[in-house]
């Protein structure tokens, strides 16, 4: 460090201390003035060739350098209150050879007022990188990432194609997990806004009390300037309203106000912003079902149902699944810097037997975890969760002699019990049989 500051002539040294901090001043071990820069001495109101030697409590009111000198803890972002105003100010001890010397002092921010104004910018500033970093992850998603070739996924893909060039509303519906976000940016890159922001608000994330600020914006009470919504970001482009269903009548009522007229009004604005945005909507709830309850205004439903997509379960689509299963299974591969990892037979048809009631999104949350707990690069069925391996006892083919079926419950339940325990003994305790008893049994269906 001395070796540099031989680098830096008095004079810049100077310039950086007056210069440096708005106002800045050094002390010695007794507390008395060594340096004060020329603008804290304005604000004092004292010459500085007045104010160096005497001590720092004589010259700043209410000062606290002395604390940090007899203590060796800095004061940091520490308030300060003089001439009538709260200030933030740095307080830090100097060490040399590791005795405390002195201590230099430096205000942050001349009043609260400032203060407050820093944090509602940085507070914007990071809302805005937020905004870019979710903006940019959906950029990956086009209608090519969507697998699958069953006969109602193409009818969908289809539809896509042929109603992303309007600018109509889209109602996309399913249950969770079935992709309706990637549904809904496919539909933005297809259109004539792709180039514009594809924004996304999930109503069931946010607060109540909180959606409308989300959505429309508010005037900001330090600045007077209006924070913009998720709404007013999404000008020329797309804005993807997610669970619209948990939106509250009130918000639904302002919703419909807004795309009717392309006018919105933030929070404690009279003056309304024109607008021009693509409406999206998804729900894992039937609206029209919602709308018989009187839980979803019937005029905003007719607004936005005009088109409306039904994302099949992947249940109902399990053609589609061995493409989905080896498609996540390399990825999550790749990802894990894997070089091969395969499904055990065992493991396969155990997947393809499950019903996967979080569909798409749990089968590649079932994949990535096992990929992970892959033993020596093949996924047995103990890498899998617990739900997915236990099946359902009591579902078998009721028709038959009641002997044949008998056979067939008790096979599913030694089968499942097997694959959760490997321990024979305890598994025969569960069953309240011996077991040599529990052996005859695996042996006679070849478990």
């Amino acid at each position: 460090m001395e070796s540099l500051l031989k680098n830096l002539s008095a004079s810049v040294l100077a310039q950086i201390l007056e210069n440096a901090f708005q106002w800045f001043v050094v002390v010695d071990k007794q507390s008395n003035i060594l340096y004060i820069n020329e603008e804290y001495c304005r604000f004092l109101e004292v010459k500085r060739e007045n104010a160096i030697g005497q001590p720092v409590e004589d010259v700043i009111e209410n000062t606290k350098m002395y604390e940090v000198i007899k203590s060796g803890i800095a004061h940091i972002a520490s308030p300060h209150y003089i001439k009538g105003t709260y200030m933030l100010a740095n307080r830090v001890p100097l060490v040399v050879e590791g005795e405390i010397v002195g201590a230099y002092g430096s205000v942050i921010f001349r009043d609260m007022s400032d203060w407050k104004k820093l944090s509602s910018h940085v507070r914007t500033t990071m809302e805005r990188i937020q905004f870019n970093k979710e903006d940019n992850s959906y950029k990956e998603y086009r209608l090519a990432d969507i697998k699958g070739t069953s006969s109602a996924m193409r009818k969908i893909k289809e539809t896509v194609e042929m109603i992303a060039p309007s600018d109509l509303p889209v109602l996309i519906e399913g249950e969770s997990g079935t992709g309706k976000e990637i549904f809904a940016h496919s539909i933005h890159q297809l259109s004539e806004r792709s180039d514009a922001p594809f924004v996304k608000v999930n109503c069931a994330a946010v607060p109540p009390e909180l959606l409308e600020q989300e959505l429309f914006g508010k005037i900001d009470d330090l600045t007077g300037q209006i924070r913009k919504g998720r709404y007013k970001q999404a000008d020329k482009g797309t804005l993807f309203i997610d669970e619209i269903s948990a939106l509250p009548l009130t918000l639904q009522a302002k919703l419909l106000r807004a795309m009717q007229d392309g006018e919105i009004f933030s929070i404690l604005s009279e003056q309304g912003e024109k607008v021009n945005v693509r409406i999206l909507a998804s729900s894992n709830l039937s609206l029209s079902k919602l709308v018989e309850e009187k839980k979803f205004r019937e005029d905003l439903f007719y607004r936005i149902q005009a088109i409306t997509l039904w994302i099949p379960p992947l249940r109902d689509r399990m053609e589609d699944f061995t493409e989905l299963l080896n498609f996540f299974l390399q990825k999550f591969v790749v990802q894990a810097g894997r070089r091969k990892v395969v499904l055990a037979t065992k493991t396969r048809d155990i997947l393809q037997s499950y019903h996967w009631p979080g569909n798409v999104r749990e089968l590649q949350n079932v994949l990535q975890a096992a990929v992970y707990l892959a033993e020596d690069d093949i996924i047995m069925p103990s890498a899998l969760p617990a739900q997915v391996k236990k099946r359902d006892a009591m579902s078998f083919q009721a028709t038959g002699k009641l002997a044949d079926i008998l056979v067939q419950v008790e096979k599913n339940i030694l089968r499942d019990l097997l694959e959760g325990e490997t321990d024979k003994v305890l598994v025969a305790k569960q069953l309240g049989i011996s077991r040599s008893t529990l052996y005859e049994k695996i042996k006679k269906y070849n478990l």
